[in-house]
């Protein structure tokens, strides 16, 4: 427990299990819920989306408020509560024109109308419901704003005009970038604000830039990460601005919920096991062998993978380097995600080139990533870059050895394997090409048959690793302390 309490409010367009694309949702709901757990009086504010069931997580009317934004303009939004996992409070913003629809995000201009919603009235509902937290955790371009408007819109005689900032970047890569006009809509004039040093990118709005510029406080998802967005690569043209705040920028690794991921009490599994016994482990290889119409042999390593078919996760070394792997190796490979459709079609090619070798399910089953991650002896993350990543953690938790290219949060969490003493939990590359990925998977076949001590002593030892959200907890802790010292 800390020995200092705070009010936090997380401003995010996502929050597992309500609403989630990727890692974004798993941090607001693991970090909140540690930050509850240490003693801080914690909320969440977020869309109420019209794929949310309101029913199931027992969201209710709580009040309206009244929003103002440029021009003028008056809107009013209804605000519903419910409680993630009976712990934590959520205030949803209900505005049916811009987030009254199944999905998250458009991919266009409207976007920065929706999240400017979001924004405004996150803060708005914390004034009307006299909840003024000493922090506002901000997520990704689509609340950055938030540290903007706390410095300017409002700045004087408010009851936030104390609130300090933590804007938390997740992927770089997602910055947006928006027409010049949504200035006017947040009440921000273009001729003050939209200059290289605020808002302005390329004669556009980037809202992430604003975040980083206003900032109170940034971090990013892991140690590596934070290293590589200062770089004119990695920063994707953000990372002199970054540089230019060193002092105030930080990498927290991500943390897991052990509750979900544990081998020893995860419902998805047939079959549980530790690292002091791990005979549940075979039973769960033996059960995804047969669901998934493979080769039912204890001896044979399978391979897994589960993620988003997109271009940084390395499916282009993938489709380079497993057809020869299939050839020359013994192994089996299963695949889980969808979304590029020639990572698609490659792994429907790989099925029925490869039967009782290879298995590909095209979408998502919360239930087979469990039981992949169970039942694989090895994972692989070949990933351009990974900001953080959670399947690794996943995978040496339970007992399954990552293969990773040492990128971000992959090469924070991954120790190489050595081969002279045998320690280590994972396997590392470096070169973003599918040879390299090849080789790696080759040491890792030859490791599983000709080292087979080495792979056990290293999956006791990735399933002893301490993943939780209370390391991590503790670091944003003393982040919001150096935000809340800096808050002028």
């Amino acid at each position: 427990m800390t020995d200092r309490p705070r009010r936090i409010c997380f401003i995010s367009s996502e929050c597992t299990p309500l609403a989630q694309t990727g890692g974004l949702g798993d941090v607001v709901a693991g970090l909140s819920k540690a930050l509850k757990k240490r003693g801080h009086e914690v909320r969440i504010i977020m869309p109420l989306y019209g794929s949310i069931d309101r029913a199931k997580y027992g969201i209710t009317f709580l009040r309206s408020a009244c929003v103002h934004f440029g021009g003028g303009e008056e809107i009013w939004v209804g605000v519903y509560q419910a409680l993630l996992d009976n712990e934590v409070p959520i205030w949803f913003i209900d505005y049916e024109r811009y987030f009254g629809r199944p999905w998250l995000y458009d991919g266009n201009d409207e976007d920065a109308f929706r999240f400017a919603v979001l924004s405004k009235a996150g803060m708005q509902v914390c004034k009307d419901t006299g909840f003024v937290p000493h922090v506002m955790h901000l997520h990704d371009w689509m609340s950055a704003p938030v540290a903007v408007l706390l410095k300017t819109w409002d700045r004087v005689l408010s009851p936030l005009s104390h609130t300090a900032s933590v804007l938390t970047i997740h992927n770089i890569g997602y910055q947006g970038k928006f027409n010049r006009s949504v200035l006017d809509f947040y009440g921000l004039s273009p001729a003050e604000y939209l200059t290289p040093d605020r808002f302005e990118d390329f004669g556009a709005v980037n809202l992430l830039k604003a975040g980083i510029q206003y900032a109170d406080y940034i971090t990013t998802v892991s140690p590596t990460y934070a290293r590589e967005i200062r770089e004119p690569i990695g920063g994707m043209g953000l990372g002199m601005y970054l540089t230019d705040r060193l002092d105030r920028v930080s990498g927290i690794l991500n943390g897991v919920d052990t509750e979900l991921w544990n081998p020893a009490t995860d419902k998805f599994l047939p079959a549980h096991y530790s690292a002091e016994d791990m005979s549940g482990k075979a039973k769960c290889k033996r059960a995804l062998q047969e669901r998934l119409g493979l080769e039912v042999n204890p001896r044979v390593p399978i391979f897994g993978m589960i993620s988003r078919f997109a271009p940084q996760k390395g499916f282009d070394l993938i489709r380079g380097a497993l057809p020869q792997a299939m050839r020359d190796m013994v192994m089996q490979v299963v695949a889980l995600g969808s979304g590029d459709p020639v990572t698609e079609d490659f792994f429907r090619w790989l099925q029925n080139a490869y039967p009782g070798r290879a298995h590909a399910y095209i979408g998502f089953s919360p239930e087979l990533a469990h039981m992949i991650e169970a039942g694989a002896d090895f994972f692989i993350m070949p990933s351009y870059y990974e900001p953080c990543g959670l399947n690794q953690m996943y995978s040496s938790l339970y007992g399954t050895l990552p293969l990773v290219r040492a990128t971000g949060g992959l090469d924070d969490t991954v120790e190489n394997y050595n081969e002279s003493t045998g320690d280590g939990t994972g396997f590392k590359f470096w070169d973003p090409t599918d040879k390299a990925l090849f080789y790696t998977i080759g040491w890792a076949v030859a490791t599983w048959f000709d080292r087979p001590h080495h792979y056990t002593n290293m999956q006791r030892k990735g399933m002893g690793r301490d993943f939780s959200w209370t390391h991590s907890a503790r670091q944003y802790e003393d982040v919001y302390e150096r935000a809340i010292a800096v808050h002028a």
